[in-house]
Order: C-alpha cells, then structure tokens, then sequence
C-alpha cells in the first residue's frame, strides 16, 4: 500500500520503507482508534431508548457523556507516562482490554448514579489511549510526515461516525428483547467487546518501537533511527527540551492545549448529541437515524485528509489550524440558525465538523516539533488532558440548553465561539513549517521557530 509519494524522500528505498511501515502500522491503529471512538459515543444512540428506562434527564446525560473526560484527564499525564516506562505493546494492551470489560458492563446500569460512575471509570481505563498512540507514531515517523499520518490515524474519527451510526442503529433495531436484554444493552455488549479482542491483538501484533521490530530489515531500521536522531540532534541544539518540567513550563504546550480544549469539544459535543439532533430533525426511526448520522462524519473524513495533505505540501501548519477552525465555527453558527430546515441544518452540521477535524489533526503535529523524551510524553499528554475537560464541558452545555429549550440551538452557539476563540488562538503559536528542498536531496528537519 503506498501512502507517500516517493517526491518526498531522498531516495526510492527511504520511500518504500516508510510506505511499508505506514501499511504495517496505520490500518491497524486506525481499527483500534474506530474502536475506541465508538465506545466513548455509543452512548448517544443508547440514550434515544435508556433515558426513560433508567429515568436518565438531558442534564444526566450530558453531564454521564462528559464525565467520561474527567477520568480521561486525570489519569491522562500517568498513563502516557507509564506507556514510556511498560512499553507501548503492553500499555495499550491493558488499555483496550480494561475499558472493553467497563464499556460491556455499561449494559448493567439500572440507576442515573450508576451510569455516571461507570462512564467516568471508563474514562480512567482509556486515559492515554489517544495521547500514547500519537506518541507511539513519533517512533517511526519524521516531523515530515507526521501531518499525513495524524490525519490517516484521525480519520478513524469520522469513520467511526460512518460505520458506527448504521451499527449501532443496527443493533438497537434487531437485538431488541433478545435474551431477555434491551436495545441498548446489547449495544454495550457488541461495542464494547471489539476493545477486549483488539488488545488482546495488540500485544502480539504490536513492537514497541523500530528497535524490536522483527519485521524490519537492518537498513530499514538505520532509516528511520538515523532521521529521528537527526531529529533529535537538532531539537537539542535548539533548547528544545527534553524533561516533563521543560513542557510544563512551555507557554505554547499551554496554547496549544487551550486550543485543544475548544476544538475537541465542539468535536465531542456534536459528536455525543448527534443521534439526539437528527431525532429532533425529524428522523425518528433509530435505523433510519443511524444511516443520517453518516453524512457529517463521512464530509469530514474527506476534508481532514485533503487538509493534512495540504498541509505537508505546503510546510505550513497554522494557517490549516486557523482557517479550518474559523469554517468549523461558521458551521456551527448555521446549524444553530437553519435547526428549523433539517437539510441546511445537516449541512452546516456537516461543515463544522469537517473544520473541527481538519484543525485539531494538524494542530496535534506541533507538539512533537517542541520538544522530545520525556517532555514529549508529558507535553502531548499534558495537551490531551486540557482538551479533553472540553469533551466534559460541550456536551453538558449541551444538554442544559436542550432540557431548558427542548432544542439544542444556544449550545451550537456556544460551540461557535469556542470554535472561533480556539481558531483565534491558534494564530498566536509559533510558526510551524517543514522545511523541504525541492530536489529532495538537501533537507533541513522540521522546525517550530
């Protein structure tokens, strides 16, 4: 599978080891990211049924979604640190298997106290999980490439949108009373257990870097440790630090990780209520919701890949950032405004989705450019945990203006500002390009100045 034009490389077999690498490692990365985000959005479709069974209110709900992220970030910084001390394979293993056996039990809960506790023990058990992946692609892959990479890996965001919806719409539809259980039981039970079989095939699939990589060849593994040596030599030469101390006192990680913050929960906010607009949209039939659901997710499948290309082609990072999210926020601010014309409302739904993913899957390429080691780890984790208490704020907004309104309006609003705050406050990082000669024989490393 070829996934970078042999342009970009020095030489055809610096080409061939990086596209052999990306075939061995993003298909599978990508299956265990989809896993990943159908666990944690399942819960809207469940939602549309287990409300009024465990007398659920929009309120709880919110609040039962966004909780989530509240043990995601708290563990967060300790999981990514634990994954450098244990090893990727192990880590992520425990990982998947963990939150796979808490997302099953979901299918429990018989009381509002105890979907919270549950969705917030799920939080702890996937905390690092995102961070740790990306961080695990930086052991592979130069600054060079790592913007088509992150937006291959991102786009398991909306696939997952796109195959979870007719899914879970699926399963909700057929499973109904099947051994004695509830749609939305069986929806716990057939999502969550994907996670247990992916970890258990993680362990043995998975090396823990290039340099226990049996399905290397020697050359290959001086290619890719030699460019990230390199890498390295030039951030050390620069300052750019090494410890957890030296990201803890970066202002940018801090700008980064506010950006963060409005970008990931305007993503998780429509993300998580979706199923709930469509319903209100007027498509009531749970099936008929799933297959509606597709439509924003697939849009911006297509747009964060044409984005991250860009990106790369154009050595520019910011400007993506910025421009994607500022068309994220005027989605979003038509969504709210057409609610009342479901097609134009789906569109606008469409475009802000599209600008939120095709934003935050360039932003993530900047950490690994300020720093390395152990500041990396903590930087990047640091980063994730600020962003994800957006995952608890959006979707909690969003369901106080339902429960007040019965509609969902003044929470895209807000969704809008946010959007357009995080899009404002990307044009204050520090410039980030990838320096490339045309003639692909005289490269500079990629640089954040």
């Amino acid at each position: 599978m070829k996934f970078f034009t042999s342009s970009a490389f020095s030489s055809d077999t610096e080409a061939a080891t990086y596209n052999r690498i990306a075939t061995r490692l993003i298909p599978f990365l990508l299956i265990l990211y989809i896993i990943s985000f159908l666990d944690r959005v399942n819960v809207g479709f469940a939602k549309l049924h287990m409300s009024a069974d465990i007398g659920l209110s929009d309120v709880a709900f919110g609040t039962g979604a966004g909780i989530f992220f509240l043990g995601y970030a708290l563990c967060e910084i300790p999981s990514n640190l634990l994954l450098q001390r244990f090893g990727a394979r192990f880590w992520i293993t425990r990982i998947l298997v963990v939150w796979g056996a808490i997302s099953v039990c979901m299918s429990l809960v018989t009381t509002p106290a105890a979907f919270l506790t549950l969705r917030f023990l799920l939080g702890v058990a996937e905390a690092g999980f995102y961070p740790g992946i990306l961080l695990y692609l930086t052991y592979w892959f130069p600054m060079k490439l790592r913007s088509q990479v992150c937006s291959l890996f991102f786009v398991g965001v909306p696939l997952a949108g796109v195959l979870g919806g007719p899914i879970s719409g699926m399963i909700m539809k057929s499973m109904n009373g099947v051994a004695g259980l509830v749609d939305w039981q069986w929806l716990f039970i057939l999502e969550g257990t994907p996670a247990i079989i992916g970890g258990i095939a993680t362990y043995f699939y998975l090396s823990d870097g290039p340099h226990d990589a049996a399905w290397l060849r020697q050359e290959e593994r001086k290619i890719i440790t030699g460019a990230l040596e390199q890498e390295e030599e030039q951030r050390r030469a620069e300052g750019r630090g090494h410890r957890l101390a030296d990201a803890i006192a970066n202002r940018h990680v801090w700008l980064l990780a506010l950006v963060n913050f409005t970008l990931l929960g305007s993503i998780y906010g429509v993300s998580f209520w979706l199923p709930q607009i469509v319903k209100d949209l007027g498509v009531k039939d749970v099936f008929l919701n799933g297959l509606t659901n597709t439509i924003p997710f697939a849009f911006a499948s297509v747009a964060m890949i044409l984005v991250g290309r860009s990106s790369d082609r154009r050595n520019e990072r910011i400007g993506h950032i910025t421009v994607s999210g500022i068309v994220g926020a005027l989605g979003f601010l038509g969504s709210g405004t057409f609610m009342n014309s479901p097609v134009v409302a789906l569109g606008c739904l469409s475009i802000a989705l599209a600008g939120a993913l095709s934003s935050i899957t360039v932003l993530w390429v900047v950490p690994g450019a300020l720093l390395r080691g152990a500041a990396a780890a903590g930087g990047i984790a640091l980063m994730a945990t600020i962003g994800n208490l957006g995952g608890y704020a959006a979707p909690y907004v969003l369901g106080v203006a339902r429960q007040a309104t019965s509609r969902v309006d003044s929470g895209l609003y807000v969704l809008a500002g946010a959007m357009l705050i995080g899009a404002l406050l990307a044009t204050l990082l520090p410039k980030a390009q990838v320096r490339a000669d045309d003639t692909a024989t005289n490269r500079e490393n990629p640089s954040i100045y």
